[in-house]
């Protein structure tokens, strides 16, 4: 039996909030939190926009979220060392204010470069906020509040992505795309201020030189696994000479990167030892399937509802409150479950409930479903979401000392954008060579033999209203296949939630081996 996760010592006991100042504090997090996982979906929403008034195709628009990606990815996992280095509340104070100038720049791009740059930037200071955030709400609640530190923690992380593409809907169809960047002034400005004002420092261990070499290998490494995930379909994986060399590069960096951390370096940019915590560990495997399930089916239905079903991006985007719904009204509830049950138990439904809505959603194949078609798919996904997230910061931060605590969150959320990352880049295949498949499949039919043919031809109808029938449907049952393996994503990585520690009876978050 491991020993209970250790009490906080009476310099972290000082960083526990109470009354207005907790409430400020809560609020300045949350609007940080809400501000970047806002950003990661209502850009996408308003890509196509952006792509026709700055002139860019489609491969080059996908930049726009690219290069923001593989900053952010490159920051999370050295979130620790620059909290250590430059104190919690100056690198989250900054990173805020970084994030903040960078939409400026963003929203007053006038061409693709300046944007795609500006993006870069708003990548480096965003990649560190959400684990940064969630150790600050940890550290602000006494230990008996985990579970509603990590709930409010949890809704900001949720609601962010949900509430993205109806706020990038509206604004694409009324407004003007550069608002998609400018709306995160007020919300960054007003965290900044309460933060630099009233948030304090944990005690930070000794700082120590920079690991340049560990540095310089994580950033090749996953800034090149990240260019092969987002481009490999496009350029048709290794018949590239950029992706083959890219993958080598990606390979090698990482395991040099793994070796030198653990073997040669007294001061590692990145403690992968916090992998030694078997719910760590367990932790960021379950978080790359979250991650996959959660930014999955964010990522299809959207193009599947604009695209085969022609629905606006107002319209497409207000599919996702559906989503959001169970989660704002839930979320309170698991908090104050959590303590009380099996953390496992939650997460092993959430999985069942977000691979159920998923197979519901995949069920929907005709050209005539509208709206409310999704309704019930959606909110049992949003069931789902609001028993994984909450349980599993819970499950990872309560088996862990307050010295591991942004290690563990940093992994966590690094874990998280991989697998989103992965698996749009897996659902992009699927979806290409679904779609191919489909449309020979249905295309066979297309010939003067078939009754249907002559009916439609006699009646007026054209070979190349044929064609385009068959495209369109070929089109709906590719994204159908695509979100049935988002469903099979969830059920393979369900039995995961035993490698967990199990919680010790009596509703506290200590820890013992299951």
């Amino acid at each position: 039996m491991a020993s209970p996760a250790p009490k906080p010592s009476a310099k972290d006991a000082d960083l526990v909030e109470h009354g207005p100042r907790l409430i400020l504090i809560v609020a300045a997090v949350m609007a940080a939190t809400l501000m970047q996982t806002l950003d990661s979906t209502i850009t996408n929403v308003a890509l196509p926009t952006i792509q026709g008034n700055l002139g860019a195709s489609q491969d080059e628009g996908s930049w726009v979220v690219t290069s923001y990606t593989i900053a952010a990815i490159i920051v999370i996992p050295i979130t620790p060392w620059l909290q250590n280095t430059l104190g919690r509340r100056n690198y989250f104070v900054i990173s805020i204010v970084g994030f903040t100038l960078s939409s400026v720049m963003c929203g007053s791009s006038d061409s693709l470069s300046f944007l795609i740059f500006s993006r870069v930037i708003q990548g480096v200071f965003g990649g560190g906020l959400l684990a940064t955030a969630q150790s600050v709400l940890r550290d602000s609640f006494p230990p008996e509040k985990l579970g509603a530190s990590q709930g409010i923690y949890a809704l900001g992380a949720i609601l962010g992505p949900a509430l993205g593409p109806p706020l990038g809907g509206i604004i694409v169809d009324n407004a003007t795309w550069n608002l998609v960047f400018y709306i995160n002034v007020v919300p960054g400005t007003f965290s900044a201020l309460v933060l630099f004002a009233m948030l304090k420092d944990p005690a930070q261990p000794k700082a120590h030189p920079i690991d340049i070499t560990g540095l310089l290998l994580l950033a090749v490494g996953l800034s090149t696994m990240q260019y092969v995930l987002t481009e490999g379909e496009r350029h048709y994986w290794f018949a590239s000479a950029s992706i083959l060399v890219s993958t080598i590069l990606c390979v090698l960096s990482l395991i040099a990167f793994v070796w030198f951390e653990l073997y040669r370096t007294e001061f590692p940019i990145v403690n992968l030892r916090v992998f030694s915590n078997r719910s760590v560990a367990a932790g960021s495997l379950l978080a790359l399937a979250l991650g996959g399930v959660v930014f999955g089916s964010t990522y299809t239905l959207p193009q599947f509802t604009q695209g085969p079903l022609g629905f606006t991006p107002t319209l497409s985007g207000e599919l996702f409150i559906l989503r959001a719904l169970p989660i704002a009204i839930l979320t309170p509830f698991i908090v104050r479950v959590a303590g009380k049950i099996d953390t496992r138990w939650l997460l092993g439904f959430g999985f069942i409930f977000a691979a159920i809505g998923c197979a519901m959603q995949a069920w929907i194949t005709t050209i005539d479903d509208g709206f409310w078609t999704f309704a019930l798919a959606l909110v049992v996904v949003g069931v789902g979401a609001s028993l994984l997230f909450t349980p599993l910061s819970i499950a990872v931060l309560g088996a862990t000392t307050p010295q591991e605590g942004p290690a563990a969150s940093a992994m966590v959320n690094l874990s998280l954008q991989l697998g989103g990352s992965i698996t749009i880049a897996a659902l992009d295949v699927v979806i290409d060579r679904s779609w191919s498949a489909h449309s020979q499949a249905l295309g066979a039919n297309i010939n003067m033999s078939n009754p249907v043919v002559q009916q439609v031809l006699a009646g007026g109808g054209s070979v190349a209203g044929l064609a385009n029938t068959v495209n369109q449907q070929a089109s709906i049952l590719a994204y159908s296949d695509a979100t049935y393996a988002i469903a099979i994503i969830a059920v393979c990585f369900a039995p995961l939630i035993f490698l967990m520690r199990k919680p010790k009876s009596g509703g506290g978050h200590a820890i013992e081996a299951g």
